[in-house]
């Protein structure tokens, strides 16, 4: 006893084929309508930056303008490595305090 198209497999087929020639059919139709709408306008994409970005910006380029003295920054190298160098934390705070009221403009 034999079994034929126990799945119907000719007709599946034939619905697959409509699936689709109907998809590729609306995308025709989608493509063409895109190019004949009338175009909308561009947006322009805009950027804000805060004050306070805009002056970190400011800072950051004048450190980089600043020329370095490199013989300086191989001797702290040096005496670093070797455990030379040594820091006194009153006059770090103190220069740190100094360095940033004259970034930020304060007394």
């Amino acid at each position: 006893m034999s079994i034929n198209n126990i799945n119907n497999n000719g007709q599946k087929q034939v619905i697959d084929n409509q699936k689709v020639n109907q998809q590729q059919t609306q995308n025709h139709q989608a493509n063409e309508a895109a190019k004949s709408a009338p175009s909308q306008p561009v947006r322009q994409d805009s950027v804000s930056l805060t004050q306070s970005a805009q002056q970190l910006a400011q800072v950051q380029k004048k450190s980089t303008e600043v020329p370095v003295n490199q013989e300086k920054v191989e001797r702290l190298k040096k005496a670093i490595q070797s455990g030379e160098y040594s820091v006194n934390p009153e006059n770090l705070a103190k220069n740190i305090a100094l360095q940033e009221s004259e970034i930020f403009g304060r007394n």
